[in-house]
């Protein structure tokens, strides 16, 4: 892939273009930063937007410096959110970060990958270190936050803590010699906070990449709280059914964004499909390609076997989890014990949403009582099914 197109395709905003592309042409290895806060241990297709242009600097001879936040995870980023997180337990973010990485380096080569933890340089600052690193920004500067400013035109709490977010991973930068720091276009005020940080201290000023957002499968911007990703760790046949679930118009986004098909062929594409092509075909290929690209081109087309016996041709699955079930119980209680259902909330909510049946019917009631009848079969939504076999232990295998 040449320079071009690696500052175009799969980019929202470069910050400032041509100093980038002076120092792209100037060959010097550059040092790539890109941080997370493992407040949550899975990541989805929407970071592997960011994910994948990393790798393709990488090819270019870049390093990336992976910074894990595990301070700033314990605050959580306040950007897009309109109340505070829970702080989380120092055990918690280590557990999340290793999990976190594992899926990171299916992408990103770990080879040409450094790792820093900002527990290297946040576990010895000093009370005069804040007040030095806030005293290089103005409460001015802070409520141009859009988030922040929102926040206090709603009357909604607004912590000094969070205040000190964008400030903590400016001092990122900083600690690492940043060159370019990538991320979402969510992230543009923290990541323009290190351009300024970095200045102030008499640095050159690290560039900025900025990627777009994916749209989940209802519409939203792809989020864990909406339900609506696409994650890497998904079974290929749950990946498979969630890309064919989500809106024609996300396909060529899609294409352009989370694969490598030439943007000669997806122009072809959006060209076929305003001339009457069906949009369900090249959402097939899609989901083939990220699938290919997270699994295998096997896995890739079990999935879509799968898909369209199960879903196309509304045939049960040949195979399914089996679920004993000793005695009478309600509905509620059978989807969270089958791994159905993540809580007793969710699966009320899955029932009256019209997303449960039991052996094809329709279940309208959450207060249902299932029998222990071996062979019958419980679904949730088009793709999840668990096979009931009664039984004197109540378990749930598969």
């Amino acid at each position: 892939m040449d320079i071009e197109e690696v500052l175009t395709r799969g980019v929202a905003e470069v910050i400032v273009e041509a100093e980038l592309r002076e120092k792209l042409r100037a060959g010097k290895p550059l040092r790539l930063k890109m941080g997370f806060d493992p407040s949550s241990p899975n990541l989805h297709i929407g970071h592997a937007v960011g994910l994948r242009k990393l790798r393709q600097f990488q090819e270019l001879g870049h390093t990336v410096v992976l910074i894990v936040g595990d301070w700033t995870a314990q605050v959580g980023d306040p950007s897009g959110r309109d109340q505070s997180r829970v702080m989380l337990a120092p055990e918690v973010v280590r557990a999340n970060a290793e999990t976190y990485m594992q899926q990171f380096f299916k992408i990103v080569d770990r080879q040409r990958t450094e790792v820093r933890w900002q527990s290297e340089w946040f576990g010895s600052f000093t009370l005069a270190d804040v007040f030095n690193l806030t005293s290089r920004f103005t409460m001015q500067q802070m409520l141009a936050h859009e988030t922040f400013r929102k926040r206090i035109e709603s009357e909604q709490p607004l912590s000094l803590m969070e205040l000190l977010y964008p400030l903590l991973q400016a001092y990122d930068s900083v600690a690492i010699r940043a060159d370019v720091e990538f991320g979402g276009t969510d992230q543009k005020f923290n990541i323009l906070a290190g351009r300024e940080l970095m200045r102030a201290l008499g640095m050159e000023p690290q560039q900025v990449v900025l990627t777009p957002l994916l749209i989940g499968t209802d519409g939203r911007k792809m989020s864990k709280s909406f339900n609506n990703t696409i994650d890497l760790t998904m079974p290929p046949h749950e990946m498979y059914g969630r890309v064919m679930s989500m809106s024609d118009a996300q396909i060529v986004p899609y294409f352009v964004n989370v694969t490598d098909v030439p943007l000669r062929e997806i122009a072809e594409m959006e060209q076929a499909m305003r001339a009457g092509a069906n949009p369900r075909d090249f959402k097939m290929r899609l989901a083939r390609e990220i699938i290919t690209q997270f699994h295998d081109a096997a896995a890739a087309q079990a999935a879509e076997d799968y898909f369209v016996r199960t879903i196309q041709q509304r045939a049960l699955p040949d195979e399914m989890p089996e679920f004993y079930l000793a005695g009478a119980s309600p509905i509620v209680d059978v989807l969270v014990q089958a791994g159905l259902a993540g809580s007793k909330s969710e699966a009320r909510r899955l029932i009256a949403g019209g997303g449960v049946k039991l052996n094809g019917e329709r279940v309208d009631s959450p207060d249902l009582l299932v029998a222990p009848d071996s062979g019958a079969v419980l679904q949730v939504g088009k793709r999840r099914f668990a096979r009931i076999v009664g039984g004197a232990r109540a378990t749930h295998q598969g």
